[in-house]
């Protein structure tokens, strides 16, 4: 990794009036206001001279004073930040992030000190809070609130999923961000619960899109989300509910001083280009250790999504196994129960006969020691330091390749903590991790280099337990490209083959995507470990073809672009791999989608076409393999059909 830091302006340390304060990015176009009139911090958000923000309120009240009034302008510090880096599990292999950074030192008026410094790239903004220590005692600080806002023009409209209620749901176990996304909806619309809106939030405003979130969000904090609309003030920065986790630990923070908050992050342009592109979570955190070992990419076979737990048994594990190995496939997970209903002892016996088919196995557990409720197997195994280093050097001795760590329902930095140590110590024993009933990783990635993907959204699962979801998978996907997705790995939980989703493939509800657009969100949904909901009976009812393109599916990716697209209707993007470039798109209406895609990449060449061709008078479509000539100028038109899928490559 090579980073450079070089301060292209003096840093300045002026005695400073109050005034208007700009901050802008490289190339001019976005610009960053920040306004402590009357004593009262606030900032504004303009790109190409259009409104993206409106004024929003700055400030936080912590244990060792108030910094949300009656502050006063000291010192402002400008440099410029130019520094590049790799990653092997994210959207991209590497960034290179160019930024104006200012550090603005305010006095309350007690005459502490509070720093806000904000980072302005071309698209995207990071903002944080830093404090100091209170004379030579006070050497910590809780922080009970912060004032961030983020105020949006009236005729905003928002994509936005709610925050849930805590202990409430399956054993207790949310808030799990499973929540629905509503699409286009009025700012003043309020969330389902009362409890505001879980990040990533995506807002169209009038002049084009805006994506707000977080970053760098570990043991150092809690998680936060946003709160309802409030009309003249917009929606502000929320803590966890006290009622999380039974209760137990602080919905507060707490930090070290010095110390700083993480980062707020807005992502912005006047289209989605930016918003699906943005390394915004990884350009301001670093890595917190070394991994010990290169971890592997890519794809895993998992009974659980269709079979259920009665498929957690010795037989039905190895039939998955021959799966994986019949396709190439490097992992099995193997879920809920595997104690209880396989044993220890025969999970030693599966570990190895998968190892004599070229297959590694992933372990589901549960993290639960006084969370919730969740009474799935094994248990009490990921929740203190002492159970973790025996279960863990059992798995490394075994040779397992990695965890899922399940139903960890809360946004306290109790919570992050356990994350974080999860993760930390299972770097030690050579292991990576999935999370499950979990919050959104916040530059995951990157600080922690044996993480791979969360959940964090109504995954698969819920296609497995009503129709209704199964209906909303158009919707559903088509819709975290531009806010889950784009702010880090997402674990969706598979390609799903059967047209029906039961284990004979012809009871209960069927399937409503067709098979490419099943193949196309291998590519869309970016994940480094990537599930292909494969089954035995798939090896035989499955169009060879897709076979072929599922034997050599990539799950690490260098570069992505936006083409097009529009949240919850569709989404075309391309990723890049080595040399070789991947268009994938879905359609999640019930119309053709007729597009005409720029695809400089592919500019006057044959390539191979995935798509669905229609049925004759109303009869479902069919998957075809096809050649597509692209024209000189790089100019392909394609139809895409109703729930159906699209993929070029060459």
């Amino acid at each position: 990794m090579k980073q450079i830091l070089c301060f292209l302006l003096a840093c300045m340390a002026l005695a400073v009036e109050a005034k208007e304060i700009n901050v802008k990015s490289p190339d001019g176009k976005l610009v960053v206001t920040i306004d402590d009139e009357q004593g009262l911090l606030n900032y504004s958000v303009s790109y190409m001279g259009q409104t993206m923000l409106k004024p929003s309120a700055l400030g936080l009240k912590a244990d060792i004073g108030d910094f949300t009034r009656g502050l006063t302008l000291k010192e402002m510090k400008e440099s410029s930040i130019d520094k590049t880096y790799t990653m092997t599990r994210a959207k991209a292999s590497s960034a290179h992030y160019v930024a104006r950074q200012a550090d603005l030192i305010y006095t309350n008026g007690e005459g502490l000190p509070l720093t806000i410094t904000f980072c302005v790239s071309n698209n995207d903004i990071a903002y944080r809070y830093s404090l100091q220590p209170k004379g030579e005692s006070r050497l910590s600080a809780v922080i009970y609130n912060e004032t961030s806002a983020f105020n949006f023009p009236e005729a905003t409209t928002t994509f936005l999923t709610p925050q849930s209620l805590p202990m409430v749901g399956w054993q207790r176990t949310k808030p799990s961000y499973e929540e629905d996304y509503k699409a286009d909806r009025p700012l003043t619309e309020r969330s389902a619960f009362g409890e505001g809106f879980t990040f990533p939030c995506l807002f169209k405003v009038p002049a084009g899109w805006v994506l707000v979130s977080e970053t760098g969000v570990g043991s150092n904090y809690c998680a936060s989300h946003l709160s309802d609309y409030e009309a003249g003030r917009g929606y502000t920065v929320t803590y966890p509910n006290i009622g999380e986790m039974n209760g137990l630990g602080s919905h507060w923070a707490g930090i070290p001083l010095p110390g700083s908050t993480p980062w707020r992050t807005i992502t912005v342009g006047t289209t989605l280009k930016p918003i699906v592109e943005t390394t915004i979570p990884y350009d301001v955190v670093d890595p917190l250790y070394e991994p010990t070992q290169d971890y592997k990419p890519g794809r895993y076979t998992w009974s659980w999504l269709i079979w259920q737990d009665e498929s957690v048994n010795y037989d039905d594990q190895v039939k998955m196994i021959d799966v994986s190995a019949a396709m190439g496939f490097e992992y099995v997970l193997v879920d809920n129960w595997w104690d209880k209903q396989i044993g220890r002892d025969r999970i030693v016996e599966l570990n190895r006969y998968a190892n004599s088919k070229g297959v590694k196995l992933l372990l589901w557990y549960n993290s639960n020691g006084y969370a919730n409720d969740a009474p799935q197997t094994p248990k009490h195994c990921m929740n203190t330091a002492l159970a973790r280093n025996r279960e863990m050097a059992w798995l490394q001795k075994l040779g397992i390749a990695g965890i899922k760590v399940d139903f960890l329902g809360s946004d306290k930095q109790e919570s992050l903590k356990l994350y974080e140590d999860i993760l930390a110590d299972a770097n030690r024993y050579g292991l990576q991790v999935v999370f499950h009933g979990c919050t959104i990783p916040r530059g995951w990635e990157r600080m922690y280099p044996n993480y791979v993907a969360s959940e964090a959204t109504l995954a698969s699962e819920n296609i497995m337990f009503s129709e209704y979801h199964a209906k909303q998978e158009g919707f559903e996907l088509t819709m975290h490209p531009f806010a889950r997705n784009a702010i880090g790995s997402f674990d969706w939980g598979g390609i799903i083959l059967n047209h029906h989703i039961s284990r004979d493939n012809k009871s209960r509800h069927r399937r409503y995507t067709t098979d490419i657009f099943e193949l196309a969100s291998g590519i869309v949904l970016q994940t480094s470990v990537n599930c292909v909901a494969m089954y035995p009976n798939n090896l035989q009812d499955v169009p060879q073809f897709e076979l072929d393109f599922l034997k050599q599916l990539p799950t690490i990716w260098d570069e992505v672009r936006f083409l097009d697209g529009y949240p919850t209707k569709y989404v075309v993007l391309a990723r890049r791999t080595g040399d070789k470039w991947y268009v994938a798109g879905m359609n999640g209406t019930q119309q053709v989608k007729t597009l005409q895609l720029s695809l400089p990449m592919f500019a006057g060449q044959t390539v191979q076409c995935y798509i669905d061709q229609p049925g004759k008078k109303g009869a479902p479509s069919t998957p075809v393999l096809k050649t597509l000539k692209v024209d000189k100028k790089g100019i392909a038109k394609v139809a895409i059909q109703p729930m159906g899928g699209l993929i070029l490559t060459r």
